[in-house]
């Protein structure tokens, strides 16, 4: 990235992302937790669930129409790019300290991928005590006990090692690349060339995305609704 003019903040990650992330952040550790207490809590580890859903069908959708930098369009570089970024040869119009590096680029896609594989296995999983998803009836007793164990076991486990090895790279940027991370996730801003193009950030693209979440709810609302004909 080009070093050439005063920094001055930048508008990165527009409100609807950071609120998306913050909210999927309590809802999966919700998640989690309400499955390891079970019993009564698993009425929640599905509302959580059903949460995580609709949040993430925001998130595929704003990924297409939101902020510059929040857009899947930028989460995309080429194998060339990638190999300069890993030997630290970026070049200015490279952007890596703006939005998401391609590592962290790749890392949020495996984690939005996971995270809906995981809730699509919890739609049809059944725990044999008294916890059954609301599309059980859609398919199988065979396939279900098989989601079911994937959902115990690998999709469990490989969330949890994607969300350590998230924060550890939250770590490795704060205390060794002198990065932080986190700040701008809570601010939306960045120290940055004023060259930098922000992300906008409107109270009528907020109302827009407001917009969209409510119809992703209502969305997942009408499928955990439905039943077999």
């Amino acid at each position: 990235m080009s070093q050439q003019g005063q920094l001055k903040p930048v508008r990165v990650w527009d409100l609807p992302t950071r609120v998306f992330h913050w909210a999927l952040v309590i809802c999966v550790v919700g998640a989690v937790l309400s499955a390891k207490v079970g019993g009564n809590a698993m009425v929640w580890h599905m509302r959580l669930g059903y949460g995580v859903l609709a949040l993430l069908g925001f998130r595929i959708l704003w990924g297409l129409v939101g902020g510059r930098w929040s857009r899947f369009s930028s989460f995309f570089y080429s194998p060339a790019a990638l190999l300069r970024y890993l030997r630290g040869q970026a070049l200015p119009e490279d952007h890596f300290d703006v939005g998401h590096n391609p590592l962290g680029a790749f890392s949020v896609l495996a984690m939005l991928a996971w995270l809906l594989a995981q809730v699509a296995s919890g739609l049809i999983a059944d725990d044999e005590i008294a916890t059954t998803g609301p599309l059980i009836g859609f398919v199988s007793g065979e396939v279900s006990l098989a989601w079911t164990a994937y959902h115990k076991s690998y999709g469990q486990w490989g969330l949890l090692a994607l969300v350590g090895l998230h924060i550890a790279a939250i770590v490795f940027y704060r205390f060794w690349q002198r990065k932080n991370l986190l700040g701008p996730m809570f601010s939306g801003d960045k120290s940055l060339p004023a060259a930098i193009p922000a992300s906008q950030d409107s109270w009528g693209t907020r109302v827009f995305a407001l917009t969209l979440l409510t119809a992703c709810a209502a969305g997942v609302y009408l499928l955990i609704s439905l039943t077999p004909a």
